[in-house]
């Protein structure tokens, strides 16, 4: 709470700088740390990056938060079946969102490259396939989880079997 007042991770100190909330610390760490491949100085090649980071941020972490807490969490708030099937049907359409753009628009999220917004929509595909769930077939979404697989911090981080 001294850190962070919604009392979650992750924060990072960095000199006298105390920072929350996940994607504000991926970009500040790119901005600092020569992270320029990972989050482009140039408008136009950032746009997309910050678009995705986005979208998981709002859309696509919203549509899984009910579903997580009650079949993950075990939440006896997050039991209602009604609510839990509306949760699942939301998620499994954002993550349709997500296949649809991969098929039309290259390997990553943000195009051609690996890039900061790998890192968290990437962490979410990784909650789609382990949470316990019925999961409708996204080729794509399958495709680019294998291929984020090749990167050893997210076998390390992300796809290592917790949701």
């Amino acid at each position: 709470m001294a850190l962070n007042p919604n009392a979650m991770v992750p924060v990072i100190i960095d000199d006298d700088l105390v920072l929350w909330e996940s994607n504000a610390i991926l970009r500040y760490l790119a901005n600092s740390y020569g992270g320029d491949w990972l989050y482009p100085e140039n408008p136009r090649a950032r746009a997309p990056v910050d678009q995705w980071m986005d979208w998981q941020a709002t859309e696509l972490n919203t549509s899984w938060r009910y579903a997580f807490m009650s079949l993950v969490r075990n939440s006896p708030a997050h039991q209602d079946p009604r609510l839990l099937a509306a949760a699942v049907k939301g998620w499994t359409h954002t993550m349709n969102i997500l296949d649809q753009h991969l098929q039309k628009n290259g390997r990553y999220v943000a195009g051609r490259n690996f890039s900061l917004a790998d890192i968290p929509v990437g962490l979410a595909v990784n909650r789609w396939f382990e949470t316990p769930l019925e999961h409708p077939t996204f080729p794509a979404v399958q495709t680019y989880y294998e291929r984020l697989t090749e990167r050893e911090g997210y076998t390390t981080w992300g796809r290592n079997g917790k949701p």
